[in-house]
């Protein structure tokens, strides 16, 4: 496929409310969407990335720059391109891995819809609707909290997850349960904001059966993971420290997880997020599909990649609504517990022009 442009937009949408975790308090997403601008038609893709090398090294105005700079112009050079090229041609550019995966994912969506085939049928995708977890945020107190909880089992979220931090962890678990019951399929995620010498206090988590403590300890700190395993009954699962299929292969040999959450911007994209699930269901590891508050566009990519085969967990695929007000496309809405699985040709939404105009605070095009 022959690339005539790229068009890059920062796009900035205010949250329906705070969204606070261990590294910080979200208002509003800032974000990089990309258009691919080809012969056979456009391609869309959506850039993780956030304001600030928080959850990782990556930021919006650093991923902007290596875009322009860097990932674009290579592209552009070549004669023709597909998604499975992406990778390879850009893997001379060391990490940068949203940046890289918000371009194979604009050339995939253009690809597959110029050959009327759905994301979810290119990736493998064995049903058409899955299970939706809701991520629910660092509250100011425990009724507030919940309330919060509450309100979304009511909507009908089939798996909460809680985020943690030294300080705010036993107790809002035990009141999740205490209140909710052991029914409630309940899992926390700590963002790296604890130690090796924190197991004590993490081992206090075990009685309330969670499904999984998700990422504890930093994210280079993988035998410190293998360590917190063998003294904690809760499961362990890896997030920011799982980047490729190589580094999820290590952390299972190692014994620091026997859980996966696949998040295709912090792994360089869906084909590799693809490799990841493959090579977690060869040492029956199961993977769930992790968050990055996108919008519609990510969303429906997500949400493609969820139904394969070895995402047996519930993800952080929830409806546009527990964060926008309005989408960038139609809304994903919450059905039977989880969300539908979009069977269009490409991503199978589109952007709503009136929308992403609305949002959008810078727009720019890099050509041939």
């Amino acid at each position: 496929m022959k690339i005539d442009s790229f068009e890059i937009r920062r796009v900035q949408m205010p949250l329906v409310s705070p969204f606070r975790t261990s590294f910080g308090i979200e208002t509003e997403r800032e974000m990089l969407v990309v258009r691919v601008r080809t012969p056979d038609g456009d391609g869309w893709g959506e850039c993780v990335g956030m304001s600030d090398p928080l959850y990782s090294s990556e930021y919006v105005d650093g991923i902007d720059d290596v875009l322009k700079r860097f990932l674009i112009p290579d592209l552009l050079s070549m004669d023709a391109v597909s998604a499975p090229l992406v990778a390879p041609r850009l893997a001379k550019y060391k990490g940068h891995r949203m940046a890289k995966a918000a371009l194979e994912m604009a050339i995939m969506d253009a690809e597959l819809r110029s050959q009327g085939i759905s994301f979810a049928q290119s990736l493998g995708a064995v049903v058409d609707h899955v299970p939706s977890g809701v991520s629910v945020g660092i509250m100011d107190s425990i009724p507030e909290l919940l309330d919060a909880v509450g309100s979304y089992i009511d909507e009908g979220y089939v798996r909460i997850k809680l985020k943690i931090e030294p300080g705010w962890d036993v107790d809002p678990v035990r009141a999740v349960r205490e209140r909710f019951g052991d029914e409630v399929m309940l899992q926390v995620d700590a963002n790296t904001a604890y130690t090796l010498g924190d197991a004590p206090q993490l081992a206090k988590l075990d009685p309330f059966g969670l499904l999984l403590i998700e990422q504890p300890l930093d994210e280079e700190d993988v035998l410190g993971h293998a360590d917190l395993a063998a003294r904690i009954k809760t499961p362990i699962c890896l997030d920011e420290s799982i980047v490729s299929a190589r580094s999820a292969a290590d952390a299972i040999r190692l014994g620091a997880c026997s859980i996966v959450n696949i998040k295709p911007g912090r792994v360089g994209g869906y084909l590799e997020a693809r490799r990841i699930h493959d090579v977690c269901a060869a040492h029956n590891v199961p993977v769930w599909c992790g968050g990055m508050l996108e919008t519609g566009l990510g969303r429906a990519a997500n949400v493609a990649l969820a139904a394969l085969p070895g995402f047996t967990l519930p993800g952080d695929v929830s409806a546009s609504d527990r964060f926008y007000q309005v989408d960038l496309t139609e809304p994903f809405v919450l059905e039977g517990g989880g969300l539908h699985v979009p069977d269009g040709p490409g991503l199978g939404v589109d952007p709503l022009e009136e929308r992403l105009k609305e949002f959008t605070v810078r727009a720019e095009e890099v050509q041939r």
